[in-house]
């Protein structure tokens, strides 16, 4: 790619959190080979330790959780940054899977597509169009990591 990927963040005006600490016995991201898989991110605030906090369809709306889940991938970004040294060695996203804390009475439909289309979105406007889509799985969940309305991992190619 030949944009400057670290500086577009910047002139996108995007705020990266600082990259989450495990909060259990994983990697946040690992390389192998020519790829960076990155574990499951939460949508945490700009402190790095809170989180946004909801069901989608009880406590958040569909537009709040799709918020959230633009708030993750500002979180994979900043793991991406902290354990490559910069974004410029993204090559691509590969595989998305994105899960969403939602609420089996009221989420029905395709909205749990268009909440993880919040992270989606911001890896299309970091990586562009051709680099910033890749496959991509949206599920609901009976419940995720500190009650988080959304948790995304995902798979980038890199360059070694």
């Amino acid at each position: 790619m030949s944009k400057d990927l670290d500086q577009h963040i910047l002139d996108l005006k995007l705020e990266l959190p600082p990259a989450p600490e495990p909060a259990g016995v994983y990697c946040p991201a690992l390389i192998v080979g020519e790829f960076i898989y990155v574990s499951g991110h939460v949508p945490f605030l700009m402190d790095g330790k809170s989180c946004v906090q909801g069901r989608v369809g009880t406590d958040l709306s569909v537009e709040e959780g799709q918020q959230a889940a633009r708030m993750t991938g500002c979180a994979v970004l900043a793991t991406l940054k902290k354990t490559l040294g910069s974004l410029n060695r993204v090559k691509r996203i590969v595989k998305t899977f994105g899960m969403v804390n939602a609420d089996a009475e009221t989420i029905k439909g395709m909205e749990c597509v268009t909440v993880v289309n919040g992270f989606s979105n911001l890896m299309m406007e970091v990586f562009g169009p051709e680099l910033g889509v890749g496959a991509r799985s949206a599920v609901g969940m009976a419940t995720l990591p500190q009650n988080t309305p959304v948790e995304v991992e995902a798979v980038f190619q890199i360059v070694e």
